[in-house]
């Protein structure tokens, strides 16, 4: 059983190693020895750390849509006001009301479950298109009052929330080591734990939603329960990755309560795969690397080029890289399964 459990993970064991000796390995090949890597000394293996947060943190973002729109069925597109729920309620409660992060952490729960709680209310009245187009009024809402003046003292209007100064234990500029494996350690545990709700009977039913609801309802099971648990999830998820993102970057500006920021969502799930959570980790990645790469070697045109990078994915990856490998792994096998049996009826005969 145990050599069974390691071969069907070594390739998700293999690449968490890899993450967790990365810095180690960037700084040998930079000429920095492990020591420096460890003292957090300026360097190529620290710009690598960044980058790979940021990843961690968008794959963070990008799991949490995939809960509600691959794997339940609920099309949104106010997410991006969760992220940014759980990022302005961490730049004030740390800047403002001085709370340490433990306290933070768990008004930023609190305030997942709220807004949860704010976009299921519509849930039994509206579905599909209709769900969408009013999650995305509520993040509009949102948004304007965020960048209102009468809350400018709080949130930074249209400036941004600034001046917000992490734990000294996790600073990113100081501490960016720390904060890399902290943020690899919250990306596998949600993971981990994402998988868990899949297999179970909870995200079952969740996944029979998604295929026919009317079908779940004649089955027995209210709907409504299991979508608000999908919805509690995602938005803590959500916030968990705001709160991080306040926590690494300088600035919280108002964009990530938009609705560009949920299209980045909805653009890094259907790169990986929708409602494969595998694709989730992929896409950010992919999405977070050809945006730094263009933009740092066609400067201006990046945009155009990016676009186009997109377009031949959805050609060539119709259900996303996780999707469209598992897809032909698939029809690999029904066809070695074939030869298998037409041999075996020769041999019989």
């Amino acid at each position: 059983m145990l050599n069974f459990f390691s071969r069907r993970n070594m390739p998700y064991l293999l690449v968490f190693s890899l993450l967790l000796g990365l810095p180690f390995l960037i700084g040998l090949v930079s000429g920095a020895s492990p020591a420096v890597v460890w003292a957090n000394q300026n360097g190529e293996s620290k710009f690598i750390q960044g980058l790979a947060i940021e990843i961690f943190i968008l794959a963070l973002y990008a799991l949490s849509y995939d809960l509600i729109f691959g794997l339940t069925g609920l099309l949104s597109f106010g997410h991006a006001m969760f992220f940014a729920v759980g990022a302005y309620s961490t730049g004030i409660l740390l800047k403002t009301f001085h709370l340490n992060l433990f306290e933070t952490l768990f008004l930023i729960g609190l305030a997942a479950i709220v807004q949860a709680l704010l976009f299921a209310i519509v849930l039994p009245r509206v579905k599909g298109i209709t769900f969408a187009l009013v999650t995305l009024g509520m993040a509009s809402v949102f948004h304007i009052l965020i960048m209102s003046r009468e809350l400018g003292d709080f949130t930074g209007a249209d400036v941004g929330l600034q001046g917000l100064i992490p734990p000294s234990y996790l600073s990113p500029a100081n501490e960016r080591l720390r904060f890399y494996f902290v943020a690899l350690s919250v990306l596998v545990v949600v993971y981990l734990l994402y998988r868990r709700f899949v297999n179970s009977p909870t995200g079952r039913v969740c996944l029979a939603i998604r295929e026919n609801e009317g079908r779940a309802k004649m089955l027995g099971y209210n709907t409504f329960s299991f979508k608000l648990v999908a919805l509690i999830i995602s938005s803590f998820t959500a916030a968990l990755a705001g709160s991080l993102h306040a926590l690494y970057q300088p600035i919280v500006t108002p964009n990530i309560a938009d609705m560009g920021f949920t299209v980045t969502a909805l653009l890094i799930t259907l790169i990986g795969g929708v409602g494969t959570l595998d694709g989730a980790l992929i896409g950010a990645a992919v999405f977070r690397l050809l945006d730094f790469g263009l933009q740092r070697y066609y400067g201006e045109i990046a945009s155009f080029v990016n676009g186009a990078i997109y377009i031949a994915i959805v050609i060539f990856f119709p259900f996303g890289i996780v999707g469209t490998w598992r897809s032909k792994s698939i029809n690999r096998t029904n066809q070695w399964r074939n030869i298998q049996s037409l041999f075996h009826v020769k041999t019989q005969k």
